[in-house]
């Protein structure tokens, strides 16, 4: 690696670099907002944009963008006529389907085409500045962590724009400033919350599951002894359910990935309470919309008498599955039953608190 030569930040150095710019023909221009500075390059047709910490990086960029340029590894893109609205549906066809989160993201991006102002304009021409007072005005609405899920999806749109269907020659959403997401959720599910919770969703100890809400009640209780999704749950077959071997089988989960998870005794009691319907090859013949609206209705009855409820969500169930499932397993296993391919992204879900290290310890 070349050393870095503290004369090239001297003004001397600066301005002879600028007039070696100048005597090049150098089409880019340089505008300096708040603490950043922002390079222009129009050239051959083409139009791009960047936003640096300091001048001297906007320069560098602008100047190796104007040789490639010049020397034709750049082409204008200026005859590309595809929208934005183009773009969703060029991703919803070729890229989104072999996502864990397909659906989602087909939700997402139709939400986008409603609000979104410039989802009708020229991909090319959308600006950082248009999404970033996009995300201003969503902030006003929602928290700043839907906010940065929303963008990470546009990220990939224009990603794929880039590299893939080479529409534009760089991503916009690259230079929007992200809002800080907060504090992690720690909200974890007790013994006596899931008994609450079941009870009041109509399952008893014994007797048919039959109805969505015992279906749902069933599905919580798998979710807190697996640490599986809600979605993962409620998408089981049975010919991905190995009871006799103790483990269910998913083929697509959140990241893309499959895999197996193992199941506890209690795991393999609550299975065996799923009756087997003929015809139907769902462990869950229920939607998961159904799932959840029925988790947030019969929640709100509960509140009723027992107000700290009101924060309990199912995907809590997360939550306390990992931080139950660390005293057991090692953290190589509980990250592949988890399903996180980081350790980083396991300790989001891990909430033992000090109380409960101390008393481990003994």
């Amino acid at each position: 690696m070349p050393r870095h030569n503290p004369a090239q930040n001297s003004p001397e150095f600066r301005y002879a670099l600028r007039q070696i710019y100048a005597r090049a023909g150098s089409m880019a221009a340089y505008r300096k907002r708040g603490s950043t500075w922002r390079a222009e390059v129009a050239k051959g047709g083409i139009r791009e944009s960047k936003t640096f910490d300091t001048k001297a990086e906007a320069v560098t960029w602008a100047t190796q963008l104007e040789a490639e340029i010049d020397a034709g590894r750049r082409r204008s893109y200026s005859k590309v006529q595809k929208t934005l609205a183009d773009a969703f549906d060029e991703y919803l066809e070729k890229v989104s389907p072999g996502k864990g989160k397909h659906e989602w993201n087909k939700t997402r991006l139709e939400f986008f085409r409603e609000e979104l102002e410039f989802v009708g304009a020229l991909i090319r021409k959308v600006r950082p500045e248009d999404i970033s007072a996009w995300r201003d005005k969503r902030l006003k609405i929602v928290k700043a962590s839907t906010v940065n899920r929303d963008l990470n999806l546009l990220s990939a749109v224009f990603q794929s724009a880039q590299e893939e269907w080479k529409w534009i020659h760089a991503n916009p959403v690259r230079e929007v400033k992200r809002p800080e997401d907060p504090p992690p959720r720690r909200r974890r599910v007790s013994d006596e919350e899931a008994r609450v919770m079941a009870r009041a969703l109509g399952l008893t100890d014994e007797g048919d599951v039959a109805t969505i809400q015992q279906y749902t009640a069933i599905a919580f209780l798998i979710a807190i002894e697996t640490g599986m999704r809600q979605g993962e749950i409620v998408g089981l077959i049975w010919s991905n359910v190995h009871l006799a071997n103790r483990y269910v089988h998913l083929p697509k989960t959140k990241n893309g990935d499959a895999r197996d998870v193992p199941l506890s005794t209690r795991a393999v009691a609550l299975f065996e309470r799923l009756p087997k319907v003929a015809g139907e090859a769902r462990c869950f013949p229920v939607s998961q919309g159904s799932v959840d609206a029925l988790w947030r209705k019969v929640r709100a009855k509960v509140v009723k008498e027992r107000p700290e409820f009101a924060d309990l969500n199912f995907h809590d169930s997360r939550h306390e599955a990992t931080t139950r499932l660390a005293r057991r397993l090692n953290v190589l296993a509980l990250a592949r039953m988890i399903g996180h391919r980081n350790i980083q992204s396991l300790m989001i879900y891990y909430d033992e608190t000090a109380a409960e290290l101390a008393a481990r310890l003994d």
